[in-house]
């Protein structure tokens, strides 16, 4: 039997309060995919990833649907086994006096802190600091993550979104307050969960956020989908003025893509 798509979209509208901010998306992504949702602030990217981690919800009509991995409703705590997010927050008050390795093994929980009441087992702390190896941050198990860095602490929360092993990674502008080495340590972790089989779904409005492994890039404009090519079609300086609205010139090197 087929494996069910991750996403499957069609007539797929959802309004924020009284106003539609997505309009009749279609999307179909596959597992295991890794792509790029490219386009400028206010496009509709985060409304849509709220629709996928089902915390906004389509417009009922007669043609709309939403499957996710083939199914239309979720338990979101089961979903969280499937799609592992990453957002730019810290996931509670809790958080910053957590030391590393007990924050990601808190991720199993979706809990901002180890909490008395949590059975913890040593599977999970194992799964945890193999998570951690991935992300080249052992040296971060120790240490409490309101001490980290903006680029540690961002390392801890991919580690968070792996420790299930999920099939989807998906990462809201991941580089948001990073500076340019902490980009850099970003982007080569990314590559590695990519190479090691995890799906990736990318959220950005920063071109050389799009590292050599995404090789489908889906640009959003004013809530709708603008355009939904290989990579190499869509990441040209035509397509990006049709896009931003202004004039770019691109360079690329060694699969990465940079923008001025």
């Amino acid at each position: 039997m087929d494996q069910p798509d991750f996403l499957l979209m069609r007539d797929v509208s959802v309004a924020r309060g009284d106003n539609v901010v997505l309009h009749n998306i279609s999307l179909r992504i596959a597992n295991g995919e890794h792509l790029a949702i490219l386009g400028p602030n206010g496009c509709g990217k985060s409304t849509l990833i709220k629709t996928l981690t089902c915390q906004c919800y389509p417009i009922v009509t007669p043609t709309t649907e939403l499957r996710l991995l083939g199914h239309e409703r979720w338990d979101v705590s089961q979903l969280r086994t499937h799609l592992g997010v990453v957002s730019a927050e810290l996931p509670g008050e809790r958080t910053p006096v957590t030391r590393g390795l007990d924050a990601v093994v808190a991720g199993f929980f979706s809990a901002s802190t180890l909490w008395p009441n949590l059975h913890v087992e040593p599977a999970m702390r194992e799964r945890a600091h193999e998570a951690l190896v991935l992300m080249q941050a052992t040296h971060l198990e120790s240490k409490l993550v309101g001490q980290m860095s903006a680029g540690e602490q961002r390392r801890i929360m991919i580690a968070r979104a792996l420790v299930h092993q999920p099939q989807m990674l998906l990462l809201d502008e991941p580089s948001n307050a990073l500076d340019l080495a902490a980009q850099r340590e970003l982007r080569e972790a990314l590559r590695r969960v990519a190479q090691q089989g995890t799906g990736i779904l990318l959220v950005t409005h920063h071109i050389a956020d799009i590292f050599p492994e995404i090789d489908r890039v889906i640009m959003m404009r004013q809530g709708r989908i603008f355009a939904d090519a290989p990579k190499r079609e869509l990441l040209t300086p035509e397509k990006l003025r049709d896009l931003f609205g202004v004039e770019v010139r691109l360079i690329e090197h060694q699969g990465s893509w940079h923008s001025w």
